[in-house]
């Protein structure tokens, strides 16, 4: 008697849950559609403004990049921003390619462009160790960071510039990132419209509630004086990215999100390659949970901390909406599941994915080209296929770090050429 209350009990919560998802989901939107139309116009009034642009000195990590840095250099270096003002430093990080000869080359000919190089033996320590190596070598005053098969399109830099010049409280900036393959194959596809609605409901939104966003692994500036305080990137961390962003936020500042800051990257082409990437993020999430999970209570305010905690924890959250969806759904179709909680189970589903499907069209609207008949109709399919793989990632992630306890390491993603 007892457990089967027990059970009513939990699933109505449970639907309590998802609904609270998605109403904080739908929340998020309607601020995100809003700084949309404050952010086109905070454009233009920036490109009026007569603002001291900092010097940067912009990182790149570099392990094995032959195919994609000599294309990464070319964009950085014809990027719209002031020579006298601007520092490139590649991390070699221990490359058993031809990444440090290409870099060397291009060295030669711009003087902007430094090597950091990493002998094999002493390499492959991951991202965090070679930005903070570049960090002890960076002589401006802002740090930037781009991954080393980034293409930025011109004034990328110089938007995200003008907004540490502008805004003296802001801690860091970050841009939007695009999936330069994003047309090429199904999974793709579905990965590009995940990017995008990512970017424009969560990164827009909680910046328009609370102040409040996420550092990305590329493109972002951030002030030196604050890594310094800091004492740099964690080199524990898997997401190194998200783990900064906890202590920028615990320090008092702020992480500003630009959306017309825009950089094109190289996205998993293959199931296989998507799992590891993702499994990454899990992973590097679960250790960013174990070292300030009860710190962040203590933020003020409250919200920030509540929102750093929500947003660490989100692939956990996700699986478990995820989850209780697709039960929802079995409820809809077959009788083997019996809850004996009476309620609306068939409407309170189809409305969820209306609200799902809904929120993300209306997001791919943001982004000329993007609110396609085909992104809708796969939008609808996302739900019964890509949505149903991170089941398993989170499954796997959590098995990984907490039953074998596998050591963690990064996993860079594969790269290709870009013509």
């Amino acid at each position: 008697m007892l457990s089967s209350l027990f059970i009513n009990y939990l699933f109505v919560i449970s639907v309590i849950l998802i609904w609270f998802m998605l109403g904080y989901q739908l929340l998020l939107f309607l601020l995100g559609f809003y700084y949309s139309r404050l952010s086109a116009r905070e454009k233009v009034r920036l490109a009026t403004a007569e603002l001291y642009l900092p010097r940067v000195s912009l990182i790149i990590p570099a392990h094995n990049e032959a195919l994609v840095i000599k294309k990464t250099l070319q964009s950085i270096l014809a990027m719209d921003y002031p020579s006298e003002r601007l520092e490139v430093i590649v991390v070699n990080d221990g490359s058993a390619d031809s990444t440090a000869s290409i870099v060397k080359e291009i060295v030669q000919i711009d003087a902007r462009v430094r090597l950091i190089d990493i002998p094999v033996e002493l390499g492959g320590k991951g991202k965090s160790t070679a930005l903070n190596m570049a960090l002890r070598q960076a002589r401006n005053e802002v740090i930037g960071v781009y991954d080393a098969d980034n293409q930025p399109e011109p004034s990328s830099l110089k938007y995200l510039a003008e907004q540490l010049a502008y805004d003296p409280k802001l801690g860091a900036v970050i841009g939007k990132f695009r999936a330069i393959n994003k047309s090429e194959n199904l999974l793709l596809r579905c990965l590009n419209i995940e990017s995008l609605s990512f970017q424009w409901i969560v990164q827009a939104g909680r910046w328009m509630l609370m102040k409040y966003c996420t550092l990305p692994g590329t493109n972002f500036l951030v002030r030196k004086s604050i890594v310094e305080e800091l004492n740099g990137w964690d080199e524990q961390a898997l997401t190194e990215d998200a783990e900064l962003t906890v202590r920028i936020y615990e320090a008092g500042y702020h992480v500003k999100f630009v959306p017309y800051a825009v950089t094109w990257e190289q996205e998993p082409r293959t199931v296989k390659s998507w799992v590891r990437q993702r499994t990454r993020w899990v992973r590097g999430n679960n250790y960013v949970l174990r070292k300030f999970a009860l710190q962040l209570f203590q933020f003020k305010p409250r919200i920030i901390g509540f929102e750093l905690l929500y947003s660490i924890s989100l692939y956990y959250v996700f699986f478990l909406a995820i989850l209780l969806s697709d039960i929802l759904f079995l409820l809809c179709i077959t009788d083997l599941i019996f809850i004996p909680v009476p309620g609306p189970y068939k409407q309170v589903w189809i409305v969820a994915i209306i609200l799902f499907v809904m929120e993300i069209i209306l997001a791919l609207s943001r982004e000329k080209g993007e609110d396609t008949p085909v992104n809708i109709f796969l939008t609808f399919l996302m739900y019964f296929t890509y949505c149903q793989l991170w089941l398993v990632v989170v499954v796997k992630g959590f098995y990984d770090d907490f039953i074998l306890r596998r050591e963690r390491k990064w996993a860079k993603t594969e790269r290709f050429v870009v013509k």
